[in-house]
């Protein structure tokens, strides 16, 4: 089966050609952009959210973007058990929406950060992580407001049902306060829905997908979501 990955188009956005250039032109996946203001997913198997600053920011991260059209086809997409996946501003909208639990916070800071991170993988058992052959993957972050926050009692239920993924540690996996750039609980930096068809993460896979750059651990997830289709 031949998949293809829808990249939604916000104005604000400016890491959707990113993602692009990394999904079509470096890993050779079929990808075409989706704009805001469209109701037709074009037939994608996997919608990708990307980074940016959808809107400007204004009112909170992600909190207009969530009421643009797409993201109308994008929520009933993911309710019938679609692929998607939100990068940084991507992770804040999706938390808007309540595909995902919780909210994101300033970091802890209150300055923007952009530096490569160590994440632990703690879950190698999702569609988004099946080919991820190490226990630390490495991948840039670029965001000021990466605090992932969420009650206790959500907090807990993603701990016990493994929907944690990724995790900030240090090269070696050890997860301490040192290793957690923006302040998120756990050192959250990215969680799956119940079903396990939605991930969000805060780092930015699509910019380590290229050995130019001698970054491709982010190569690993998308093409662990594209293993699912070739069963």
């Amino acid at each position: 089966m031949k998949i293809k990955f829808g990249v939604v188009v916000f104005p604000g956005a400016n890491c959707d050609h990113d993602a692009y250039y990394a999904l079509k032109k470096i890993l050779g996946f079929d990808t075409e952009f989706l704009w805001h203001k469209d109701s037709d997913l074009k037939g994608s198997n996997v919608i990708l959210l990307p980074g940016g600053f959808s809107y400007g920011d204004y009112l909170r991260t992600g909190a207009i973007a969530r009421f643009s059209p797409i993201m109308d086809e994008v929520i009933k997409f993911a309710d019938g058990g679609g692929i998607v996946i939100g990068i940084c501003n991507g992770f804040q909208i999706l938390l808007e929406t309540g595909l995902l639990p919780g909210v994101m916070q300033k970091n802890i800071n209150l300055k923007f950060i952009c530096k490569d991170v160590y994440l632990r993988v703690e879950n190698k058992n999702t569609l988004f992580t099946k080919l991820v052959d190490k226990d630390v993957i490495k991948i840039p972050i670029a965001h000021g407001e990466g605090n992932y926050y969420a009650d206790e009692k959500t907090l807990n239920e993603l701990e016990k049902n493994k929907q944690v993924v990724f995790r900030y540690s240090d090269v070696n996996g050890n997860v301490t306060p040192e290793t957690n750039p923006n302040g998120s609980l756990n050192n959250i930096a990215g969680i799956i829905n119940k079903d396990g068809n939605v991930l969000g993460m805060m780092p930015h896979p699509e910019r380590a997908c290229d050995t130019a750059l001698s970054r491709t651990d982010g190569a690993l997830i998308f093409k662990s979501i594209a293993e699912s289709f070739y069963k």
